[in-house]
């Protein structure tokens, strides 16, 4: 089996940020792979996962099948964001403090030829919740099959064990929120909060009906690392989702926004996406990330 940044397939930590970076105007190629490989003393892919977005794979040279930017849903009837980034970082602790030194080295190192475009502070609510209170990622695959729906295989060996993700930051209305009954918002997301037991009779724009990943054809299986955020008074879930390509997740999203039937997704009425961008995560040799597929 190739090597995974394991922290793709690891549970969730405590504590953790989620970083974007952009290219400074004047970065060339030779100052972003300068800085790429002195980066690289720090990621381990498990206390820290990186991954490239694709204007830094272009300006690299280089071509990564599959990667591309983030674009709207064609025939969305909601808004989908676009924020695309040349990288990001996905730092893990089970401890705060260890944050602060990670987010610290990072700026420090990245700096010559990145610029910080958000830091995302983002924990873990109880076994796993979202802070509306509902369980998130219930139905995550497991063991193989987590491996089988987010990792590459079976591809040029310089990219078996490298993954694609997809994040959004979703900011959630709890007034809104707040002002449905029990019984509405258990409908809403198509489960029970107080036991996280299915609705067989939620409506169809329920969120569980929305995305059941095995209602798609081909099955859209993907393997979500989402967390909660806060920042002041704004706060929601920083939504991750791994795949060995984006094409389940953009299936999901169709027909979440609508865009397949007309029907959107009831999350919508108190959370919306404010953010979103495509990244691939490079796969290890030894205990580096391998960027030979970049030609690094």
């Amino acid at each position: 089996m190739p090597i995974i940044q394991s922290g793709i397939l690891q549970a969730i930590p405590q504590h953790a940020l989620y970083l974007t970076f952009t290219l400074k105007s004047d970065t060339d190629t030779l100052a972003a792979i300068n800085t790429l490989k002195a980066v690289l003393a720090l990621v381990d892919g498990e206390h820290i996962v990186l991954a490239l977005g694709n204007s830094l794979v272009q300006l690299l040279g280089g071509k990564i099948d599959g990667l591309r930017d983030f674009k709207t849903i064609e025939g969305s009837q909601v808004s989908l964001p676009s924020t695309p980034a040349a990288l990001w970082c996905w730092c893990r602790a089970g401890q705060r403090e260890e944050l602060v030194h990670q987010l610290r080295h990072l700026r420090r190192i990245l700096s010559t030829a990145f610029e910080l475009q958000q830091v995302v502070d983002a924990f873990k609510v109880g076994t796993g919740r979202d802070l509306s209170g509902y369980e998130d990622g219930t139905e995550n695959p497991e063991d193989m099959a987590a491996i089988n729906a987010a990792i590459v295989q079976e591809k040029p060996a310089n990219l078996n064990g490298s993954s694609f993700v997809a994040i959004q930051q979703w900011q959630h209305n709890f007034i809104q929120f707040e002002a449905m009954s029990e019984f509405e918002q258990d409908n809403m997301i198509g489960r029970r909060k107080i036991d996280n037991l299915e609705l067989e009779d939620a409506p169809e724009s329920a969120h569980v009906k929305r995305t059941a990943q095995e209602n798609f054809t081909p099955e859209a299986f993907i393997l979500r690392r989402s967390m909660p955020w806060a920042n002041d008074d704004n706060a929601g879930l920083y939504f991750v989702a791994f795949g060995k390509s984006f094409d389940a997740f953009e299936a999901q999203l169709q027909r979440m926004s609508g865009a397949e039937d007309g029907i959107v997704d009831a999350v919508f009425k108190f959370s919306l996406p404010i953010t979103g961008a495509y990244f691939w995560c490079p796969p290890m040799k030894g205990s580096s990330l391998d960027l030979s597929a970049l030609g690094i």
